[in-house]
Parts: C-alpha cells; sequence; structure tokens
C-alpha cells in the first residue's frame, strides 16, 4: 500500500544503508545475549523500538501494539504522540496498525492516501503533524502456522519518509520483537511447570511426613495412613496436602 520509488543508489543512501544495518546488527546481537525471562518482554520490545527510530532517519516515534481477542493495546511507544494515535485506531477499529496485522501484511504510506478509510486516524495524525507511517505484523512463529500478536508502528513528520528499504528493516525488527514475545511466553510456561513440579514435591514432601505421622501414633501400615489421609480428604472436602500441613501444624503445637 502506498508504495514509492525504490531506494536509489547514490553516497547518501548508500551511506544510510550501512548506518542502519549497523544499528539493526548491534539490536539483534544485543536480543541475542539477552536472557529471556530475566528481563520483561516489555523492556526488549522498547529497545527494539528504540533501535528503529535510530535505524530509520524519517522515524520520529515508533510503537509496538499487541492485539486481543476483544481489545488492542500498546505495549511500548517512543513518544506520546504514538500511543495517542494507536489509540485513536483501537477506539475506531480500523487504521494502519490494525490493518497490517488483518492482511499480515507492511501498511507503507502518506497520511492522507486513505483518508476514506480511516478518516478518525487520518484526522488525528494530521492534527498531529504525523505524515507518513508504516506499520509491519508481529507474528509468533510457533508450532503450526503463525500467530499474530500485534503489529509495529513507525511514524514520521515528513510526508517522503519510508521507503523500501525502510520496510525491510521494520520486518527484520519485527522478526526479532517476534522472537521475544515468543521465547518470553516459552519461558513463562517453562516457569509455570517449575513452580508447579516444585509444589507437587512440597505437597508430597508433606503428605508424606503426615504418614508417617500417624503410623507411629496408631501403629498402622502406610497404605492405611494414607488412606485416612484421604478419607478426611473427602470428607471435609479439603486436598489432601491441605489435610496433610493441618495434621502436622497439630502434632507441632502439640509438642
Amino acid at each position: 500500500m502506498g508504495e514509492r520509488a525504490e531506494v536509489s543508489t547514490s553516497p547518501a543512501v548508500v551511506a544510510k544503508v550501512g548506518a542502519a544495518l549497523d544499528t539493526v546488527t548491534g539490536a539483534l546481537e544485543g536480543l541475542r545475549s539477552a536472557t529471556v525471562g530475566v528481563e520483561p518482554v516489555e523492556a526488549v520490545l522498547g529497545r527494539l523500538a528504540e533501535t528503529a527510530v535510530f535505524a530509520l532517519p524519517d522515524a520520529d516515534a515508533v510503537s509496538v501494539t499487541q492485539l486481543g481477542a476483544t481489545e488492542s493495546r500498546t505495549i511500548v511507544a517512543t513518544a506520546e504522540a504514538a500511543t495517542r494515535l494507536d489509540e485513536q485506531q483501537y477506539a475506531a477499529d480500523r487504521g494502519p496498525c490494525l490493518e497490517a496485522g488483518r492482511v499480515r501484511e507492511p501498511v507503507r504510506a502518506v497520511v492522507g492516501d486513505h483518508a476514506a478509510v480511516w478518516p478518525e486516524f487520518t484526522a488525528a495524525a494530521e492534527q498531529a503533524g504525523i505524515r507518513a507511517y508504516l506499520s509491519v505484523p508481529l507474528i509468533v512463529e510457533d508450532a503450526g502456522p503463525g500467530e499474530l500478536v500485534g503489529s509495529f508502528n513507525v511514524y514520521s513528520y515528513r510526508a517522503e519518509a519510508f521507503d523500501p528499504f525502510d520496510e525491510k528493516l521494520m520486518r527484520l525488527l519485527s522478526t526479532a520483537a517476534s522472537a521475544a514475545i515468543g521465547n518470553a511466553r516459552r519461558w513463562r510456561a517453562a516457569a509455570e511447570t517449575v513452580g508447579q513440579l516444585e509444589t507437587a514435591l512440597v505437597s508430597r514432601s508433606v503428605i508424606d511426613q503426615a504418614k508417617g505421622v500417624l503410623m507411629a501414633l496408631h501403629r498402622i501400615t502406610s497404605d492405611e495412613a494414607f488412606h485416612r489421609l484421604v478419607e478426611r480428604s473427602q470428607r471435609t472436602n479439603t486436598k489432601l496436602s491441605d489435610v496433610a500441613d493441618d495434621l502436622m501444624r497439630s502434632v507441632t503445637v502439640d509438642r
């Protein structure tokens, strides 16, 4: 959408390309060395948004949109103007940041090119002085077809901003952002599993201790002690681990 002339090969453009590639390469190396899970995904996306500002000379504001089933929100933004423009699109349920997600393709154009389609966004952008925009979808490639999670949005005060090279750079950064989101999800899932295992181990330990107490007090077998715990759990509609914990607490108090 809104395609413009291809990138020229003038010395200035070559210098721009070299500087942009150096910036993006540095950002990707930093992302690779970062410990996902220790650093919040918002912080990673914030760094990538700042990288886009440095890599694209015409980028004046960058934001990352998270598309939800019922609502969308801006996760990070380098300027308040970007957040306000994003929110205008969410309220109207249309605009480039949403369109990029819906068509799963970059949306690059001059403000006014799609005034009839996105009147609310166009009016808000013109009022803010924004003249051009570029939105790239964020797609997490896990198992199965890629899941759309949001968009990477760039705004500029210059109508001539954002050529095909800028679009390719943003595609690269959006891939890095999608990887960060996917890694964070996997880390959280792993952390939840570890937490569940730790809870199960603690519960098992308490139950074994409670069984030992019952065996010593009533001179019964391990199976009989466990049966008593289960019977009390069912009768009181209480989790087995809580029954065992209550028994251990009572024994401690009695002492």
